[in-house]
């Protein structure tokens, strides 16, 4: 299995993850009618130095345009673009994920899961190719069971956010950085420890007869801008996994927001686009910018 560029899926509670993480991203191509989106997006700004936050969706339906607006000027003024994954890095994830998904030695899905859960594994292993998740953690079954529900859900990676902006920053001839590297984030799941990755795999399984309905709607959500139910989303599903919430998203959030710090001291115009979890509620980044005294306005 050729794994292309970054994930969209839902490893425990509903959703939150799609909203968190880029990697290992789908190759559908569905049909669909155009639909105008209007993603929430925040600015930072000194005398010389202007920074927008843009949510992103990193796999989206075919016919989303989102880039419109002052999305759209944002991008025009942008002097570069900064992802969670430079292009490079996200075209090295896949190699990474092979590297990283085997476990040391195999173990039985039967003797992983009670039976309800098995039922549920074997249904959505069964929707396609299989998993071969006997030879592989836990972690890296929950980033294959992602895949196939946003598979299901009628995404695709070339029109989610990250895909766009790179051809347009590109044929620009703009700069594209990125905040981490493809095996930082997969190391995420990889140090997890064995109870956690558990807990994420079964209680994944447990609401998996949703999966698909709670990807349209978390996206319907970001694409009217809604924060305060991607909040809810983002909270309600890791919340219930505290050491998955700690390393998804609040060490990384406190990483990001210092990134952010530094950069106000160089003069220019930047487009920051990240996972659209990372950027709502108490600990998002523009909520820890204006607790470190800056002044965040909600642009779009």
């Amino acid at each position: 299995m050729r794994h292309r560029g970054a994930f969209a899926f839902r490893p425990w509670g509903r959703c939150a993850v799609a909203a968190l993480l880029p990697l290992l991203l789908l190759a559908c191509k569905p049909a669909a009618p155009i639909t105008e989106a209007h993603p929430a997006m925040w600015l930072v700004e000194d005398a010389d130095t202007r920074i927008f936050l843009l949510g992103s969706m990193h796999a989206l339906p075919a016919g989303t345009r989102w880039d419109g607006g002052k999305v759209g000027a944002a991008i025009a003024a942008a002097d570069e673009l900064v992802l969670e994954l430079a292009p490079d890095q996200l075209a090295a994830a896949g190699d990474v994920f092979r590297e990283l998904a085997p476990r040391s030695a195999p173990l039985a899905m039967e003797r992983r899961l009670d039976p309800a859960a098995l039922a549920a594994y074997r249904k959505i292993e069964g929707a396609g190719s299989g998993f071969g998740g006997d030879a592989l953690d836990d972690w890296a079954i929950l980033v294959l069971m992602g895949q196939r529900v946003a598979q299901q859900a009628d995404l695709s990676p070339e029109n989610g956010v990250e895909a766009r902006l790179t051809q347009r920053f590109s044929d620009a001839g703009k700069p594209i950085g990125g905040l981490e590297t493809a095996r930082a984030q997969l190391t995420l799941f990889e140090t997890l420890d064995a109870a956690t990755q558990r807990r994420l795999l079964t209680r994944a399984l447990a609401n998996s007869a949703s999966g698909v309905a709670d990807v349209k709607a978390m996206n319907a959500a970001w694409a009217r801008g809604d924060v305060a139910a991607l909040e809810k989303v983002v909270n309600e599903d890791v919340d219930a996994v505290p050491a998955a919430r700690a390393a998804i998203i609040t060490d990384r959030n406190r990483h990001w927001t210092k990134w952010v710090e530094q950069r106000m001291a160089k003069p220019g115009t930047v487009l920051i686009a990240v996972g659209a979890g990372h950027l709502v509620g108490a600990d998002g980044v523009p909520a820890a910018l204006e607790a470190a005294g800056y002044r965040v306005v909600r642009v779009q």
